[in-house]
């Protein structure tokens, strides 16, 4: 599917069978009440539109179906419109590739200007692909193909060659060890940064003893990192915040990467679940910039809701749903850059897949790079501290809309 796709759960079965004492009016009764809570399938859908708008390309349909926000008529009403252009076919393999934008259809709604309904709806997840969707919907910006690929290899066979001495992470939950279902190493730009983070920065009420020095093409990439991180920003402000300003709480300073932690998830089923990154050492608005090599996944993200956004309130004063998720396809060498706007109003995860396209240099493996700016004005020592000295973790609260990037 292009651009955008949904998915919807599936609902028990079993849920939907009426029991043997039902009477078939009671039975066709019961499933009316269960259409009027969950809207026909986006397939039935097409469908109709397919019979109605014969010779349509099936993107076409698509696209007019998502910008119409789900309605048929509607749908239907702007393929009407637009009914002179020429179907369009995709080209290339259906599981991995670049997907055309919802724009590039330019599809307008009757007042004449673009559709700007949002897409993502409870229980499912909008799919999205071009560089212009994911700027649009979500707080984080995509570079496809962003070193040379001979210096992307370069980095991730000097990653592969690491991987085994990764570890999982270990975290208390309700009083017990749980392991982390992915591997992960922690990595610094100086033998002199790796000791003071041995023995001077405190994780989870601990020092870690495995900080490792940058890899050489690490190292390399990072002048281009940092300035693709910084003309992203500058253009995130430029384009999509109030004013053109930078966020309350955002530094004013040039981002740069001190630190980089580096993920590895060995095969489809190894996972993160969703988590907004620790913002100890990184402060308010943090931006990350995150490298993808090997095998392409899926980064879902989902919006958190603050109890006095009245933004995201319905008619009727109750809190809209805002738990439908959004997936941006990660391939290989692609840099993610996740703004200021994402680890307080946002939460991430990488998904589990049922089935991947293995790469031909690191298998099922994919690792991504997380590029992140450690300040000195947050080291242990300004950290506030509990009663037993142990430095505290600085959380954002989220509960008020007001409170977030403090």
């Amino acid at each position: 599917m292009d651009a955008f796709v949904t998915r919807k759960r599936k609902r028990d079965e079993q849920a939907l069978e009426p029991s043997i004492a039902t009477t078939p009016m009671e039975a066709r009764k019961e499933e009316g009440n269960e259409n009027e809570k969950e809207e026909e399938s986006t397939d039935f859908k097409l469908a109709l539109l397919a019979s109605l708008h014969a010779g349509v390309d099936e993107t076409v349909l698509l696209e007019a179906l998502l910008a119409a926000d789900g309605s048929v008529q509607q749908a239907s009403a702007y393929l009407a419109q637009g009914s002179g252009l020429p179907p369009r076919k995709r080209s290339g393999p259906t599981t991995m590739g670049y997907q055309s934008s919802l724009t590039s259809y330019r599809i307008a709604a009757p007042h004449g200007g673009p559709t700007k309904k949002p897409m993502v709806k409870k229980g499912k997840t909008l799919f999205l692909y071009s560089p212009e969707d994911i700027e649009t919907h979500t707080p984080c910006s995509i570079i496809h193909n962003f070193l040379p690929a001979k210096q992307a290899d370069a980095l991730l066979l000097q990653l592969l060659d690491d991987v085994s001495t990764f570890r999982r992470y270990e975290f208390k939950l309700f009083d017990r060890v749980v392991l982390s279902p992915h591997t992960y190493a922690f990595y610094v730009n100086s033998l002199e940064e790796a000791d003071k983070q041995k023995t001077e920065y405190v994780y989870d009420g601990r020092h870690i003893d495995d900080v490792r020095q940058s890899l050489p093409e690490m190292l390399n990439a990072l002048p281009q990192v940092e300035e693709a991180v910084n003309s992203e920003i500058a253009r995130r402000i430029r384009d999509f915040s109030p004013d053109g300003k930078k966020l309350k709480y955002q530094s004013p300073h040039p981002w740069r990467a001190n630190t980089a932690f580096v993920n590895c998830y060995d095969g489809p089923q190894q996972s993160v679940g969703y988590h907004a990154d620790q913002l100890t050492y990184l402060g308010p608005r943090a931006v990350i910039g995150s490298l993808s090599l090997g095998v392409a996944r899926e980064f879902r993200v989902r919006k958190i809701v603050a109890e006095d956004d009245v933004s995201y309130r319905k008619d009727d004063g109750s809190l809209a749903d805002a738990q439908g998720q959004i997936s941006i396809h990660l391939p290989h060498n692609s840099l993610l850059i996740m703004h200021a706007e994402m680890q307080e109003e946002w939460k991430h995860s990488i998904a589990p897949a049922q089935a991947i396209d293995p790469h031909p240099l690191a298998g099922n493996k994919r690792l991504n790079v997380t590029y992140r700016w450690y300040k000195d004005s947050l080291h242990p020592r300004f950290t506030p501290r509990c009663r037993c000295g142990v430095p505290t973790v600085l959380r954002c609260a989220t509960r008020k809309k007001e409170s977030r990037g403090m």
